[in-house]
């Protein structure tokens, strides 16, 4: 299998209705929250692409370009964007559509960085 195929087969998609409990007090979703989603779908992207132990060690950038308001519905989309010998970026794009409209848009978009770890807690390499 290619890296071409590993990277479009470890493509990870998530969706989520966004209930009161999860927004502020402006009726829209916690930007904690939606960090926490994002770093979760990125979690699951870069093991589902290495099928190894992964840890995240840094959030490189994250736009919030729209609000998210209460009584949506999210998708969070993973894909790798870089892989280095121990190391890769996970990029997470969150779409927030409306659930009885067509409508949707780009929210947020951010990329985090992991990297591969042994039974040691010591990296090794991502391409085997």
């Amino acid at each position: 299998m290619t890296i071409e195929d590993k990277i479009k087969n470890s493509e990870t998609r998530i969706f989520k209705a966004v209930f009161p409990n999860t927004t502020n007090h402006y009726d829209t979703l916690f930007g904690g929250t939606a960090m926490h989603m994002m770093d979760e779908v990125a979690f699951i992207t870069a093991t589902r692409f290495s099928r190894q132990r992964m840890v995240t060690v840094s959030s490189d950038r994250i736009d919030f370009n729209r609000p998210i308001p209460a009584g949506t519905i999210v998708e969070l989309v993973g894909v790798v964007s870089h892989i280095g010998n121990t190391s890769m970026k996970v990029k997470v794009e969150i779409y927030v559509e409306q659930m009885y409209s067509e409508e949707r848009e780009k929210a947020v978009t951010g990329e985090f960085s992991f990297v591969a770890i042994d039974e040691n807690k010591k990296p090794v390499s991502i391409i085997k």
